[in-house]
């Protein structure tokens, strides 16, 4: 079960770093992914900074808590998606539903069970 875990947790990081590298590279093309467009360089800075550092960090404490079967270290992925999941459903009942709501809303909760699995897991391991 901690393999298959850690392994979970790695392909997610996996995704989050190719789209944390995806939003510093080309922040225009990433972000017409996720339904946004940039008015100007301070939109494209906003992109390629804010939603770096998102899924990077992510990718890069989600990749550590794996390999080092870390639960402490998985604490700031989670309150991201989290944050992101929770944000999304506000977003839903304050506006309304679009298509593909559904999508984004998936993955961040994928992200929010397995982290919150392995860390529950693995602290009652390490005690």
């Amino acid at each position: 079960m901690n393999f298959i875990l850690a392994a979970l947790i790695a392909l997610g990081a996996m995704l989050d770093l190719v789209l944390g590298v995806s939003f510093f590279v080309d922040p225009a093309l990433a972000g017409m992914d996720f339904g946004m467009t940039a008015t100007g360089p301070m939109g494209l800075s906003a992109m390629r900074g804010d939603f770096t550092a998102f899924f990077l960090v992510a990718a890069v404490f989600m990749g550590w808590g794996a390999w080092k079967r870390r639960s402490d270290v998985l604490l700031a992925p989670l309150l991201l998606f989290a944050t992101a999941f929770t944000g999304r459903l506000v977003n839903l009942f304050a506006v309304g539903f679009y298509e593909g709501w559904w999508t984004p809303m998936l993955v961040e909760a994928a992200h929010v069970f397995v982290l919150t699995f392995a860390m529950l897991r693995w602290r009652s391991q390490a005690a």
